[in-house]
Protein backbone atom coordinates (compact mmCIF):
# COMPACT_ATOMS: atom_id res chain seq x y z
CA UNK A 1 0.00 0.00 0.00
CA UNK A 2 2.92 2.34 0.70
CA UNK A 3 4.46 1.76 -2.70
CA UNK A 4 7.49 -0.15 -1.37
CA UNK A 5 8.88 -2.32 -4.21
CA UNK A 6 8.91 -6.04 -3.46
CA UNK A 7 11.05 -8.86 -4.75
CA UNK A 8 9.37 -12.09 -5.84
CA UNK A 9 11.02 -14.03 -3.02
CA UNK A 10 13.36 -13.46 -0.09
CA UNK A 11 15.85 -15.74 1.62
CA UNK A 12 18.37 -18.39 0.64
CA UNK A 13 18.11 -21.54 -1.50
CA UNK A 14 16.40 -23.87 -1.84
CA UNK A 15 13.81 -21.37 -3.02
CA UNK A 16 10.14 -21.97 -3.88
CA UNK A 17 9.92 -24.25 -6.89
CA UNK A 18 13.20 -25.98 -6.02
CA UNK A 19 13.58 -29.53 -4.64
CA UNK A 20 12.47 -30.55 -2.02
CA UNK A 21 9.77 -27.86 -2.42
CA UNK A 22 9.63 -26.99 1.29
CA UNK A 23 8.98 -23.38 0.36
CA UNK A 24 6.36 -24.10 -2.30
CA UNK A 25 5.80 -25.97 -5.55
CA UNK A 26 6.29 -23.02 -7.88
CA UNK A 27 8.84 -20.22 -8.05
CA UNK A 28 6.27 -17.42 -8.11
CA UNK A 29 3.59 -19.18 -6.07
CA UNK A 30 0.50 -16.93 -5.90
CA UNK A 31 2.15 -14.02 -7.74
CA UNK A 32 1.38 -15.73 -11.04
CA UNK A 33 -1.70 -17.76 -10.08
CA UNK A 34 -3.89 -17.73 -6.99
CA UNK A 35 -5.01 -20.92 -5.32
CA UNK A 36 -8.29 -22.45 -6.53
CA UNK A 37 -11.20 -21.26 -4.38
CA UNK A 38 -13.08 -24.55 -4.32
CA UNK A 39 -16.21 -24.33 -2.17
CA UNK A 40 -17.82 -27.51 -0.85
CA UNK A 41 -21.56 -27.78 -1.52
CA UNK A 42 -24.25 -30.40 -1.53
CA UNK A 43 -27.68 -30.78 0.03
CA UNK A 44 -31.16 -32.02 -0.77
CA UNK A 45 -31.87 -32.97 -4.35
CA UNK A 46 -29.63 -32.70 -7.39
CA UNK A 47 -31.58 -29.61 -8.48
CA UNK A 48 -31.03 -27.94 -5.09
CA UNK A 49 -27.28 -28.45 -5.24
CA UNK A 50 -27.12 -27.45 -8.91
CA UNK A 51 -28.59 -24.08 -7.93
CA UNK A 52 -25.98 -23.67 -5.16
CA UNK A 53 -23.19 -24.60 -7.61
CA UNK A 54 -24.33 -21.88 -9.97
CA UNK A 55 -24.44 -19.34 -7.14
CA UNK A 56 -20.86 -20.25 -6.14
CA UNK A 57 -19.67 -19.76 -9.72
CA UNK A 58 -21.55 -16.44 -9.99
CA UNK A 59 -19.91 -15.28 -6.74
CA UNK A 60 -16.40 -15.88 -8.06
CA UNK A 61 -15.72 -19.46 -7.01
CA UNK A 62 -13.21 -21.09 -9.33
CA UNK A 63 -13.97 -24.77 -8.70
CA UNK A 64 -16.80 -26.99 -7.49
CA UNK A 65 -16.64 -29.53 -4.67
CA UNK A 66 -19.49 -31.99 -4.19
CA UNK A 67 -20.82 -33.22 -0.86
CA UNK A 68 -22.97 -36.35 -1.02
CA UNK A 69 -25.54 -37.46 1.55
CA UNK A 70 -24.85 -40.37 3.90
CA UNK A 71 -26.75 -43.05 1.94
CA UNK A 72 -24.80 -42.14 -1.21
CA UNK A 73 -21.50 -42.19 0.71
CA UNK A 74 -22.33 -45.64 2.04
CA UNK A 75 -23.40 -47.02 -1.34
CA UNK A 76 -27.09 -47.34 -0.45
CA UNK A 77 -29.99 -46.12 -2.53
CA UNK A 78 -32.46 -43.61 -1.13
CA UNK A 79 -35.11 -46.34 -0.83
CA UNK A 80 -32.87 -48.62 1.26
CA UNK A 81 -34.10 -49.22 4.81
CA UNK A 82 -30.91 -47.70 6.24
CA UNK A 83 -31.53 -44.45 4.36
CA UNK A 84 -34.70 -43.40 6.15
CA UNK A 85 -34.32 -39.87 7.54
CA UNK A 86 -30.91 -39.32 5.92
CA UNK A 87 -31.77 -38.62 2.28
CA UNK A 88 -30.37 -35.25 1.23
CA UNK A 89 -29.54 -34.28 4.81
CA UNK A 90 -25.76 -33.97 4.90
CA UNK A 91 -25.20 -33.70 1.17
CA UNK A 92 -26.87 -34.33 -2.16
CA UNK A 93 -28.67 -37.61 -2.89
CA UNK A 94 -27.39 -39.43 -5.99
CA UNK A 95 -29.03 -42.73 -6.89
CA UNK A 96 -28.82 -42.95 -10.68
CA UNK A 97 -27.38 -41.29 -13.76
CA UNK A 98 -30.53 -39.14 -13.86
CA UNK A 99 -29.49 -37.49 -10.60
CA UNK A 100 -25.95 -36.85 -11.84
CA UNK A 101 -27.36 -35.25 -15.00
CA UNK A 102 -29.44 -32.83 -12.96
CA UNK A 103 -26.60 -32.13 -10.53
CA UNK A 104 -24.48 -30.65 -13.33
CA UNK A 105 -27.23 -29.34 -15.61
CA UNK A 106 -26.17 -26.24 -17.58
CA UNK A 107 -22.62 -26.40 -16.17
CA UNK A 108 -19.85 -26.82 -18.75
CA UNK A 109 -17.90 -29.83 -17.46
CA UNK A 110 -15.22 -29.20 -20.04
CA UNK A 111 -14.36 -25.88 -18.39
CA UNK A 112 -15.13 -26.22 -14.68
CA UNK A 113 -12.92 -28.23 -12.33
CA UNK A 114 -14.98 -30.58 -10.17
CA UNK A 115 -14.14 -32.36 -6.94
CA UNK A 116 -16.23 -35.18 -5.48
CA UNK A 117 -15.90 -36.18 -1.85
CA UNK A 118 -16.78 -39.86 -1.85
CA UNK A 119 -14.77 -42.99 -1.09
CA UNK A 120 -16.30 -46.48 -0.79
CA UNK A 121 -18.46 -46.09 -3.93
CA UNK A 122 -16.15 -43.51 -5.54
CA UNK A 123 -15.81 -45.43 -8.81
CA UNK A 124 -19.60 -45.57 -9.11
CA UNK A 125 -19.89 -41.79 -8.79
CA UNK A 126 -17.01 -41.39 -11.23
CA UNK A 127 -18.75 -43.63 -13.76
CA UNK A 128 -21.93 -41.58 -13.56
CA UNK A 129 -19.94 -38.35 -13.91
CA UNK A 130 -18.13 -39.62 -17.02
CA UNK A 131 -21.40 -40.79 -18.56
CA UNK A 132 -23.04 -37.42 -17.82
CA UNK A 133 -20.19 -35.48 -19.38
CA UNK A 134 -20.19 -37.61 -22.51
CA UNK A 135 -23.94 -37.13 -22.90
CA UNK A 136 -23.19 -33.39 -22.92
CA UNK A 137 -20.57 -33.86 -25.63
CA UNK A 138 -17.59 -33.51 -23.28
CA UNK A 139 -15.05 -36.26 -23.85
CA UNK A 140 -13.59 -37.90 -20.76
CA UNK A 141 -10.11 -36.69 -21.75
CA UNK A 142 -11.35 -33.09 -21.33
CA UNK A 143 -12.58 -33.55 -17.76
CA UNK A 144 -10.55 -31.97 -14.98
CA UNK A 145 -10.94 -32.40 -11.27
CA UNK A 146 -10.45 -34.80 -8.39
CA UNK A 147 -12.34 -37.61 -6.75
CA UNK A 148 -11.40 -38.34 -3.14
CA UNK A 149 -11.35 -42.14 -3.43
CA UNK A 150 -9.09 -42.58 -0.37
CA UNK A 151 -10.31 -45.75 1.31
CA UNK A 152 -7.44 -46.39 3.75
CA UNK A 153 -8.31 -43.35 5.84
CA UNK A 154 -11.92 -44.59 6.01
CA UNK A 155 -10.84 -47.64 8.00
CA UNK A 156 -8.57 -45.40 10.08
CA UNK A 157 -10.89 -42.49 10.83
CA UNK A 158 -14.10 -41.70 8.92
CA UNK A 159 -15.60 -45.24 8.69
CA UNK A 160 -17.43 -44.84 5.36
CA UNK A 161 -16.15 -48.12 3.95
CA UNK A 162 -18.05 -50.91 2.21
CA UNK A 163 -15.69 -53.65 1.03
CA UNK A 164 -12.62 -55.10 2.80
CA UNK A 165 -9.36 -53.16 2.42
CA UNK A 166 -7.62 -55.22 -0.25
CA UNK A 167 -10.39 -55.30 -2.88
CA UNK A 168 -11.12 -51.65 -2.07
CA UNK A 169 -7.53 -50.74 -2.94
CA UNK A 170 -7.87 -52.82 -6.12
CA UNK A 171 -10.78 -50.56 -7.17
CA UNK A 172 -8.57 -47.53 -6.55
CA UNK A 173 -5.78 -48.89 -8.72
CA UNK A 174 -8.38 -49.67 -11.40
CA UNK A 175 -9.36 -45.99 -11.47
CA UNK A 176 -5.73 -44.89 -11.38
CA UNK A 177 -4.96 -47.08 -14.40
CA UNK A 178 -8.11 -45.96 -16.22
CA UNK A 179 -7.49 -42.24 -15.73
CA UNK A 180 -3.80 -42.63 -16.58
CA UNK A 181 -4.80 -44.10 -19.93
CA UNK A 182 -7.87 -42.00 -20.74
CA UNK A 183 -8.22 -38.94 -18.48
CA UNK A 184 -4.93 -37.02 -18.33
CA UNK A 185 -6.45 -34.00 -16.56
CA UNK A 186 -8.15 -35.98 -13.79
CA UNK A 187 -6.76 -36.70 -10.30
CA UNK A 188 -8.00 -40.22 -9.42
CA UNK A 189 -7.39 -39.91 -5.69
CA UNK A 190 -7.14 -37.20 -3.06
CA UNK A 191 -5.23 -38.74 -0.18
CA UNK A 192 -6.94 -37.19 2.78
CA UNK A 193 -5.67 -36.18 6.18
CA UNK A 194 -8.65 -33.93 6.76
CA UNK A 195 -10.87 -36.63 8.23
CA UNK A 196 -8.01 -38.08 10.26
CA UNK A 197 -7.61 -34.68 11.91
CA UNK A 198 -11.35 -34.21 12.36
CA UNK A 199 -11.45 -37.58 14.15
CA UNK A 200 -8.99 -36.27 16.72
CA UNK A 201 -5.43 -36.78 15.54
CA UNK A 202 -2.74 -34.19 16.13
CA UNK A 203 -0.91 -32.40 13.30
CA UNK A 204 2.02 -34.83 13.11
CA UNK A 205 -0.32 -37.85 13.04
CA UNK A 206 -2.46 -36.23 10.36
CA UNK A 207 0.63 -35.66 8.23
CA UNK A 208 2.18 -39.08 8.82
CA UNK A 209 -0.96 -41.17 8.37
CA UNK A 210 -1.86 -39.24 5.22
CA UNK A 211 1.52 -39.42 3.51
CA UNK A 212 1.91 -43.02 4.69
CA UNK A 213 -1.36 -43.86 2.93
CA UNK A 214 -0.01 -42.06 -0.12
CA UNK A 215 3.08 -44.26 -0.11
CA UNK A 216 0.81 -47.30 0.24
CA UNK A 217 -1.17 -46.32 -2.86
CA UNK A 218 2.06 -45.81 -4.79
CA UNK A 219 3.13 -49.34 -3.88
CA UNK A 220 -0.29 -50.73 -4.83
CA UNK A 221 -0.23 -49.02 -8.23
CA UNK A 222 3.31 -50.21 -8.97
CA UNK A 223 2.29 -53.74 -7.97
CA UNK A 224 -0.63 -53.44 -10.42
CA UNK A 225 1.87 -52.80 -13.21
CA UNK A 226 1.88 -48.99 -13.43
CA UNK A 227 5.12 -47.05 -13.79
CA UNK A 228 5.42 -44.54 -10.94
CA UNK A 229 5.94 -41.57 -13.24
CA UNK A 230 2.78 -42.33 -15.23
CA UNK A 231 0.41 -41.86 -12.28
CA UNK A 232 2.24 -40.03 -9.49
CA UNK A 233 2.02 -36.57 -11.13
CA UNK A 234 -1.76 -36.73 -10.71
CA UNK A 235 -1.86 -37.85 -7.09
CA UNK A 236 -3.16 -35.10 -4.81
CA UNK A 237 -3.66 -34.60 -1.10
CA UNK A 238 -6.24 -33.02 1.19
CA UNK A 239 -5.24 -31.50 4.52
CA UNK A 240 -6.94 -29.83 7.45
CA UNK A 241 -5.98 -26.32 8.52
CA UNK A 242 -6.56 -26.14 12.25
CA UNK A 243 -6.22 -23.35 14.77
CA UNK A 244 -2.55 -23.54 15.80
CA UNK A 245 -1.32 -21.12 13.14
CA UNK A 246 2.41 -21.86 12.95
CA UNK A 247 2.05 -25.60 13.57
CA UNK A 248 -0.21 -25.85 10.54
CA UNK A 249 2.22 -23.91 8.35
CA UNK A 250 5.06 -26.18 9.46
CA UNK A 251 2.92 -29.22 8.65
CA UNK A 252 2.25 -28.07 5.09
CA UNK A 253 5.92 -27.31 4.48
CA UNK A 254 7.01 -30.66 5.93
CA UNK A 255 4.47 -32.49 3.73
CA UNK A 256 6.11 -31.23 0.54
CA UNK A 257 9.60 -32.03 1.73
CA UNK A 258 8.78 -35.56 2.91
CA UNK A 259 6.85 -36.47 -0.23
CA UNK A 260 9.59 -35.20 -2.54
CA UNK A 261 12.32 -37.10 -0.72
CA UNK A 262 10.44 -40.40 -0.40
CA UNK A 263 9.22 -40.38 -3.99
CA UNK A 264 12.74 -39.76 -5.30
CA UNK A 265 14.74 -41.95 -2.94
CA UNK A 266 12.41 -44.83 -2.09
CA UNK A 267 10.15 -45.11 -5.13
CA UNK A 268 12.57 -44.00 -7.82
CA UNK A 269 10.41 -41.30 -9.38
CA UNK A 270 12.28 -39.31 -12.00
CA UNK A 271 9.62 -36.92 -13.30
CA UNK A 272 9.75 -33.69 -11.30
CA UNK A 273 5.95 -33.63 -11.20
CA UNK A 274 5.95 -36.94 -9.33
CA UNK A 275 7.91 -35.30 -6.52
CA UNK A 276 5.49 -32.44 -5.95
CA UNK A 277 2.94 -32.80 -3.14
CA UNK A 278 -0.12 -30.95 -4.44
CA UNK A 279 -2.85 -30.44 -1.89
CA UNK A 280 -6.27 -29.00 -1.22
CA UNK A 281 -6.97 -27.57 2.21
CA UNK A 282 -10.16 -27.13 4.19
CA UNK A 283 -10.47 -25.16 7.40
CA UNK A 284 -11.18 -27.21 10.51
CA UNK A 285 -14.85 -28.05 10.79
CA UNK A 286 -14.25 -29.65 14.18
CA UNK A 287 -13.02 -26.29 15.53
CA UNK A 288 -16.31 -24.54 14.79
CA UNK A 289 -18.57 -23.83 17.75
CA UNK A 290 -22.35 -23.82 18.02
CA UNK A 291 -21.93 -21.23 20.76
CA UNK A 292 -21.52 -17.70 19.39
CA UNK A 293 -21.32 -19.09 15.84
CA UNK A 294 -20.54 -15.72 14.26
CA UNK A 295 -17.04 -15.78 15.79
CA UNK A 296 -16.33 -18.81 13.61
CA UNK A 297 -15.77 -16.28 10.82
CA UNK A 298 -12.58 -15.19 12.59
CA UNK A 299 -11.48 -18.79 13.19
CA UNK A 300 -11.98 -19.67 9.54
CA UNK A 301 -10.10 -16.57 8.34
CA UNK A 302 -7.03 -17.39 10.44
CA UNK A 303 -7.05 -21.05 9.45
CA UNK A 304 -7.39 -20.07 5.78
CA UNK A 305 -4.49 -17.64 6.14
CA UNK A 306 -2.34 -20.46 7.57
CA UNK A 307 -3.20 -22.63 4.55
CA UNK A 308 -2.19 -19.83 2.18
CA UNK A 309 1.03 -19.14 4.10
CA UNK A 310 1.70 -22.88 3.94
CA UNK A 311 1.36 -22.93 0.14
CA UNK A 312 -1.91 -24.75 -0.59
CA UNK A 313 -3.04 -25.20 -4.21
CA UNK A 314 -6.75 -25.17 -3.43
CA UNK A 315 -8.84 -24.03 -0.47
CA UNK A 316 -12.30 -24.45 1.00
CA UNK A 317 -13.38 -22.16 3.82
CA UNK A 318 -16.03 -23.48 6.20
CA UNK A 319 -19.17 -21.46 6.75
CA UNK A 320 -19.68 -19.99 10.20
CA UNK A 321 -23.00 -21.81 10.79
CA UNK A 322 -21.80 -25.35 10.07
CA UNK A 323 -21.77 -26.39 13.72
CA UNK A 324 -25.54 -25.91 13.58
CA UNK A 325 -26.51 -27.15 10.12
CA UNK A 326 -25.50 -27.21 6.49
CA UNK A 327 -24.53 -23.67 5.46
CA UNK A 328 -27.03 -21.12 4.27
CA UNK A 329 -26.34 -19.37 0.99
CA UNK A 330 -25.34 -16.21 2.85
CA UNK A 331 -22.92 -18.08 5.12
CA UNK A 332 -21.34 -19.83 2.14
CA UNK A 333 -20.87 -16.48 0.42
CA UNK A 334 -19.14 -15.03 3.49
CA UNK A 335 -16.81 -18.04 3.53
CA UNK A 336 -15.88 -17.45 -0.11
CA UNK A 337 -15.44 -13.70 0.49
CA UNK A 338 -13.02 -14.58 3.30
CA UNK A 339 -10.72 -16.21 0.74
CA UNK A 340 -11.10 -13.29 -1.62
CA UNK A 341 -10.10 -10.83 1.12
CA UNK A 342 -6.98 -12.89 1.86
CA UNK A 343 -6.14 -13.03 -1.84
CA UNK A 344 -6.77 -9.43 -2.79
CA UNK A 345 -6.53 -7.24 0.31
CA UNK A 346 -3.84 -8.60 2.64
CA UNK A 347 -0.82 -8.62 0.32
CA UNK A 348 0.21 -12.15 1.37
CA UNK A 349 0.17 -13.32 -2.25
CA UNK A 350 2.72 -10.68 -3.33
CA UNK A 351 5.78 -12.66 -2.21
CA UNK A 352 6.43 -16.39 -2.54
CA UNK A 353 6.72 -18.08 0.89
CA UNK A 354 6.86 -14.87 2.96
CA UNK A 355 7.61 -16.84 6.17
CA UNK A 356 10.56 -18.76 4.73
CA UNK A 357 13.67 -18.35 6.85
CA UNK A 358 11.80 -17.61 10.07
CA UNK A 359 13.66 -19.47 12.81
CA UNK A 360 10.41 -20.58 14.42
CA UNK A 361 8.74 -21.68 11.18
CA UNK A 362 11.83 -23.60 10.05
CA UNK A 363 12.13 -25.29 13.46
CA UNK A 364 8.44 -26.21 13.44
CA UNK A 365 8.79 -27.67 9.94
CA UNK A 366 11.74 -29.81 11.06
CA UNK A 367 9.97 -30.95 14.23
CA UNK A 368 6.75 -31.99 12.47
CA UNK A 369 8.86 -33.87 9.92
CA UNK A 370 10.82 -35.64 12.68
CA UNK A 371 7.65 -36.81 14.40
CA UNK A 372 6.13 -37.96 11.14
CA UNK A 373 9.23 -39.98 10.28
CA UNK A 374 8.94 -41.82 13.62
CA UNK A 375 5.42 -42.88 12.64
CA UNK A 376 6.53 -43.94 9.15
CA UNK A 377 9.19 -46.14 10.72
CA UNK A 378 6.55 -47.88 12.86
CA UNK A 379 4.17 -48.49 9.93
CA UNK A 380 7.08 -49.76 7.82
CA UNK A 381 7.96 -52.24 10.58
CA UNK A 382 4.33 -53.39 10.74
CA UNK A 383 4.49 -54.11 7.01
CA UNK A 384 7.94 -55.71 7.15
CA UNK A 385 9.32 -53.18 4.71
CA UNK A 386 6.10 -52.32 2.89
CA UNK A 387 4.03 -49.22 3.65
CA UNK A 388 1.03 -50.85 1.96
CA UNK A 389 1.22 -53.98 4.10
CA UNK A 390 1.88 -51.75 7.09
CA UNK A 391 -1.34 -49.85 6.39
CA UNK A 392 -3.28 -53.12 6.19
CA UNK A 393 -1.69 -54.40 9.39
CA UNK A 394 -2.34 -51.13 11.23
CA UNK A 395 -5.99 -51.27 10.21
CA UNK A 396 -6.37 -54.90 11.23
CA UNK A 397 -4.74 -54.53 14.66
CA UNK A 398 -6.36 -51.16 15.43
CA UNK A 399 -3.14 -49.14 15.52
CA UNK A 400 -4.49 -46.11 13.68
CA UNK A 401 -7.78 -46.05 15.57
CA UNK A 402 -6.04 -46.24 18.96
CA UNK A 403 -3.57 -43.49 18.11
CA UNK A 404 -6.30 -41.13 16.93
CA UNK A 405 -8.57 -41.92 19.87
CA UNK A 406 -5.78 -41.35 22.39
CA UNK A 407 -4.92 -38.00 20.79
CA UNK A 408 -8.57 -36.91 20.86
CA UNK A 409 -8.86 -37.91 24.51
CA UNK A 410 -5.77 -35.92 25.48
CA UNK A 411 -7.10 -32.82 23.71
CA UNK A 412 -10.53 -33.04 25.36
CA UNK A 413 -8.93 -33.46 28.78
CA UNK A 414 -7.07 -30.18 28.27
CA UNK A 415 -10.25 -28.41 27.15
CA UNK A 416 -12.25 -29.76 30.09
CA UNK A 417 -9.50 -28.74 32.51
CA UNK A 418 -9.33 -25.25 31.02
CA UNK A 419 -5.73 -25.77 29.91
CA UNK A 420 -6.75 -25.04 26.32
CA UNK A 421 -9.18 -22.18 25.80
CA UNK A 422 -12.00 -22.50 23.27
CA UNK A 423 -13.54 -19.04 23.06
CA UNK A 424 -17.27 -19.15 23.70
CA UNK A 425 -17.13 -22.73 25.02
CA UNK A 426 -14.99 -22.87 28.16
CA UNK A 427 -14.18 -19.14 28.40
CA UNK A 428 -15.75 -15.84 27.30
CA UNK A 429 -19.12 -17.55 27.15
CA UNK A 430 -21.38 -14.53 27.40
CA UNK A 431 -23.32 -13.37 24.38
CA UNK A 432 -24.28 -16.73 22.85
CA UNK A 433 -26.48 -16.06 19.80
CA UNK A 434 -26.84 -19.58 18.46
CA UNK A 435 -30.59 -19.74 19.18
CA UNK A 436 -31.20 -16.68 17.00
CA UNK A 437 -29.27 -18.08 14.03
CA UNK A 438 -31.08 -18.66 10.75
CA UNK A 439 -30.12 -22.13 9.55
CA UNK A 440 -30.69 -24.22 6.45
CA UNK A 441 -33.36 -26.85 7.03
CA UNK A 442 -33.80 -29.91 4.83
CA UNK A 443 -37.50 -30.70 4.90
CA UNK A 444 -38.97 -34.20 4.92
CA UNK A 445 -40.50 -33.70 1.47
CA UNK A 446 -36.98 -33.85 -0.01
CA UNK A 447 -36.86 -37.56 0.81
CA UNK A 448 -40.34 -38.15 -0.63
CA UNK A 449 -39.35 -36.35 -3.83
CA UNK A 450 -36.13 -38.35 -4.18
CA UNK A 451 -37.95 -41.65 -3.66
CA UNK A 452 -40.36 -40.75 -6.46
CA UNK A 453 -37.44 -39.84 -8.75
CA UNK A 454 -35.76 -43.16 -8.04
CA UNK A 455 -38.98 -45.12 -8.62
CA UNK A 456 -39.51 -43.30 -11.93
CA UNK A 457 -35.94 -44.06 -13.07
CA UNK A 458 -36.39 -47.75 -12.29
CA UNK A 459 -39.75 -47.85 -14.08
CA UNK A 460 -38.44 -46.25 -17.28
CA UNK A 461 -35.23 -48.25 -17.70
CA UNK A 462 -34.74 -51.56 -19.49
CA UNK A 463 -34.33 -54.18 -16.74
CA UNK A 464 -32.74 -56.73 -19.07
CA UNK A 465 -30.05 -54.19 -19.99
CA UNK A 466 -29.44 -53.48 -16.30
CA UNK A 467 -29.11 -57.18 -15.44
CA UNK A 468 -26.70 -57.75 -18.31
CA UNK A 469 -24.55 -54.76 -17.35
CA UNK A 470 -24.37 -55.86 -13.71
CA UNK A 471 -23.46 -59.40 -14.72
CA UNK A 472 -20.59 -58.04 -16.84
CA UNK A 473 -19.42 -55.98 -13.88
CA UNK A 474 -19.44 -59.04 -11.61
CA UNK A 475 -17.36 -60.94 -14.17
CA UNK A 476 -14.81 -58.11 -14.32
CA UNK A 477 -14.65 -57.85 -10.53
CA UNK A 478 -13.87 -61.57 -10.19
CA UNK A 479 -10.84 -61.28 -12.47
CA UNK A 480 -8.10 -59.05 -11.00
CA UNK A 481 -6.53 -58.68 -14.46
CA UNK A 482 -9.65 -56.88 -15.77
CA UNK A 483 -10.20 -53.18 -15.06
CA UNK A 484 -13.69 -52.73 -13.62
CA UNK A 485 -14.20 -49.13 -14.82
CA UNK A 486 -15.50 -49.82 -18.37
CA UNK A 487 -18.11 -52.26 -17.05
CA UNK A 488 -19.10 -49.82 -14.32
CA UNK A 489 -19.59 -47.00 -16.81
CA UNK A 490 -21.79 -49.30 -18.90
CA UNK A 491 -23.85 -50.10 -15.78
CA UNK A 492 -24.27 -46.40 -15.04
CA UNK A 493 -25.42 -45.75 -18.62
CA UNK A 494 -27.93 -48.60 -18.28
CA UNK A 495 -29.42 -46.70 -15.29
CA UNK A 496 -28.33 -49.24 -12.71
CA UNK A 497 -28.58 -47.59 -9.31
CA UNK A 498 -25.60 -46.93 -7.10
CA UNK A 499 -26.96 -49.48 -4.62
CA UNK A 500 -27.29 -52.15 -7.29
CA UNK A 501 -23.74 -51.60 -8.51
CA UNK A 502 -22.41 -51.70 -4.95
CA UNK A 503 -24.42 -54.85 -4.15
CA UNK A 504 -22.93 -56.52 -7.23
CA UNK A 505 -19.42 -55.75 -6.00
CA UNK A 506 -20.29 -56.86 -2.45
CA UNK A 507 -21.32 -60.20 -3.94
CA UNK A 508 -17.75 -60.59 -5.20
CA UNK A 509 -15.66 -58.77 -2.60
CA UNK A 510 -17.71 -59.18 0.57
CA UNK A 511 -18.53 -56.53 3.18
CA UNK A 512 -16.05 -55.24 5.75
CA UNK A 513 -16.90 -55.46 9.44
CA UNK A 514 -14.56 -53.62 11.78
CA UNK A 515 -13.10 -55.38 14.79
CA UNK A 516 -13.78 -53.22 17.87
CA UNK A 517 -10.72 -51.58 19.41
CA UNK A 518 -10.66 -50.90 23.14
Amino acid sequence: MSGVPLDAVYGNPPLPGEFPYTRGLHADMYRSRLWTMRMFAGFGTAEDTNARFKEILRSGGTGLSTAFDMPTLMGRDSDHEWSVGEVGRAGVAIDTLADMRDLFADIDLGKVSTSMTINGPANVAMSMYIATAEEHGVERAQLSGTIQNDILKEYQAQKEYIFPPRPSVRLITDLMAFTTAEMPRWHPISISGYHIREAGSNAAQELAFTLGNGFAYVEAAVAAGLDVDTFAPRLSFFFNSHSDFFEEIGKFRAARRIWARWMKERYGAKDERSLKCRFHTQTAGVSLTAQQPEINIARVALQALAAVMGGTQSLHTDSFDEALALPTEEAARIALRTQQIIAHETGVAAVADPLGGSDFVEWMTDEIERRAEEIFAHVDRLGEGSMLEGAYAGIEDGYFVREIADSAYRFEKKVNAGERIIVGVNAFTEGDTSDAQQILRIEADVEDYQLKRLAKAKLERNDDTVRSALASLATAAKDPTINTMPAMIDAARAMATEGEIVATLEGVFGTYVERPVL
